[in-house]
């Protein structure tokens, strides 16, 4: 896992041709708006956040993110226990985000 600020996550991100972007907020969030092409799965869920992540691959880089980074920060931990071995949590999560938005 590696935190990365908005600008070193958008930085790698485009250069990384093997990305998945996991949004773990809850859907009320996700209705507010949230970064486009960005899968998501509610970490509230509990073990039906760890039974959706599980099915993923485990090959790609997971670019993660919340509202303020400490969701991600679990998922990322989450996930790395669950042999994820490339997570990157978007510090300062979606409240920071400054590029763009899909509604």
């Amino acid at each position: 896992m590696a935190d990365l600020t908005q600008e070193e996550w958008v930085e790698q991100l485009e250069k990384d041709d093997n990305t998945v972007i996991l949004d773990v907020r809850t859907i009320e969030e996700v209705e507010e708006g949230y970064i486009p092409n960005s899968k998501h799965i509610d970490i509230y869920l509990g073990q039906g956040f760890v039974d959706e992540v599980e099915k993923l691959d485990k090959s790609k880089n997971y670019y993660i993110y919340c509202r303020s980074g400490n969701r991600s920060g679990q998922a990322c931990t989450i996930m790395n226990q669950l042999g994820f071995e490339n997570t990157y949590n978007l510090m300062g999560g979606f409240n920071e985000w400054e590029g763009e938005v899909a509604e």
